[in-house]
């Protein structure tokens, strides 16, 4: 017996016009938020914010290799759409910051260069954070 096949989704179904819907930018904005806190999260001032973030960084990393390489934000958002966990027809589906990346600089990077480029800075980011924690519990 084999699995039944998903109805395929049109690319305007997944942003109507062309454009994003109110649900394409509230996904998106909390995309960025997310990845600001990543990058710049180990900054913060706060003994309790560093160790949150140090928790935050390697539960993002685990949770893209438990889903296949894809967000779960924007699994949500194709699950609330759609009534399903996946969408094929989505670019940014598991490719948020390399579709970002290739908007702003045109660059084409392939999934393996992107993957490569993400987690050695997610790498430096916890450390940087784990070296601010230990900064300053020093006497």
């Amino acid at each position: 017996m084999g699995l039944a096949q998903e109805p395929e989704i049109q690319a305007s179904e997944v942003h109507p016009k062309g454009g994003r819907d109110g649900l394409g930018w509230l996904c998106f904005v909390l995309h960025l938020v997310l990845v600001a806190f990543a990058a710049f999260g180990w900054l913060m001032p706060w003994r309790a914010g560093l160790i949150f973030y140090l928790c935050y960084i390697p539960v993002m990393f685990l949770q893209w290799q438990f889903n296949a390489g894809s967000c779960v934000l924007n699994n949500v958002e194709t699950l609330i759409r759609f009534g399903r966990w996946r969408n094929p027809r989505n670019r940014e589906e598991g490719a948020f910051l390399k579709t970002l990346v290739e908007d702003i600089t045109g660059f084409q990077l392939t999934k393996r260069q992107m993957n490569g480029a993400i987690y050695c800075l997610i790498s430096v980011f916890w450390f940087l954070g784990f070296g601010h924690l230990v900064w300053q519990s020093q006497p």
